[in-house]
């Protein structure tokens, strides 16, 4: 199954690159005022076709799609969760950050997921299957493993990626604490679900989201992440889980490269 939603999200993301290098976008905001582009809605229509080829018993929801009532919802033990553009403020700024997300939850958990990188032609994949598990990037053609980052002890130093347009202080109190405690804090800002792949790959140590998401954003990331060895927790460190209430939000989160810190007493004030 990875392998089939890495093609299907290189498909999407080809369907994206054509709306891009056009100078008109479309650029219609939601209810949400979030913005709407043809390329969310092209890359939604490769994306939704193709698993239900593929996957015809598996229910889908997309961010550009139908949010079904919850009561349909809660009797879904696996769904696909896509973002079929996630950065699409970026993708406006033409900056390349922003990405295809397509994700498999099983009882609340994301057990595969990739990450498609259009402008980079890079993906990022993982796996938590009996038949298939572990955490990939592709670039350039060619397929490595990857890993988080393991601190080492006594903590020296710890890079710290955050949003690009989603500051807020209650990040800047706990990156306050950080820097008190540490030698070395580097911060590195970035768009769109990258952020949790820069700490899947071992570039980043930790990635907190004081901010509002939806659940669409971070689950294929999640998946690699996890895949990787890392965790995804709330601010209360239980694991973030996946359509488990109505509303779609995800709570404010932190994004863990080395589970084997002891995260809450290095970022507790």
């Amino acid at each position: 199954m990875r392998e089939t939603l890495e093609r299907i999200a290189i498909d999407a993301g080809k369907a994206i690159l054509q709306v891009y290098e056009t100078a008109d976008f479309n650029v219609e905001m939601k209810a949400d005022d979030s913005p709407l582009t043809r390329a969310d809605l092209a890359s939604h229509a490769v994306i939704v076709s193709a698993l239900e080829q593929a996957y015809p018993d598996i229910p889908i929801l997309s961010e550009e799609g139908e949010l079904p009532d919850f009561t349909v919802r809660a009797q879904w033990k696996q769904y696909f969760l896509i973002d079929p553009l996630d950065g699409t403020k970026e993708f406006i700024a033409r900056n390349g950050e922003f990405t295809v997300n397509i994700a498999l939850i099983d009882q609340g958990v994301p057990v595969v997921g990739v990450v498609h990188v259009p402008v980079l032609d890079v993906t990022y994949s993982g796996a938590l299957l009996k038949e298939d598990q572990g955490a990939w990037r592709t670039r350039a053609g060619v397929k490595e493993p990857i890993g988080v980052r393991r601190c080492e002890k006594p903590l020296e130093s710890l890079t710290v990626v955050a949003s690009r347009r989603h500051g807020s202080e209650a990040l800047d109190v706990l990156l306050s604490t950080l820097r008190a405690r540490l030698p070395e804090v580097a911060l590195a800002n970035m768009g769109s679900s990258l952020k949790l792949c820069l700490v899947a790959s071992g570039e980043a140590d930790f990635y907190p989201r004081l901010a509002p998401t939806s659940e669409w954003d971070t689950a294929a990331a999640h998946a690699v992440v996890l895949a990787a060895g890392g965790d995804v927790v709330d601010t209360e460190f239980a694991s973030l889980r996946y359509n488990g209430k109505a509303p779609i939000l995800n709570p404010h989160f932190l994004v863990l490269g080395d589970p084997s810190l002891d995260w809450q007493a290095l970022i507790t004030p």
